[in-house]
């Protein structure tokens, strides 16, 4: 029966940092997102996207920044016990 890579516990500490990372990015990315959506939503105007696309972007970022952060925790877990 064959393991997949997310089963390795190693390759999973190792990810700390990188999950660590792409959360972090996320959030930051969320702010410039929703604030698009807020701007174009108010101005009756259009920004590249609908106002109603820029808070979709936004919703999926928050998402992703969520399960980065997930990945984050399981890879903390894993490192602090041993």
């Amino acid at each position: 029966m064959a393991v997949s890579n997310c089963a390795d516990r190693e390759k999973v500490k190792a990810d700390l940092s990188r999950c660590g990372r792409a959360a972090d990015i996320c959030w930051f990315i969320i702010v410039p997102f929703a604030l698009m959506g807020i701007i174009s939503d108010a101005a009756n105007i259009t920004l590249g996207l609908e106002p109603m696309s820029w808070f979709l972007l936004t919703i999926a970022t928050f998402l992703a920044g969520i399960f980065f952060r997930i990945g984050w925790a399981v890879s903390w877990y894993l490192n602090t016990n041993k």
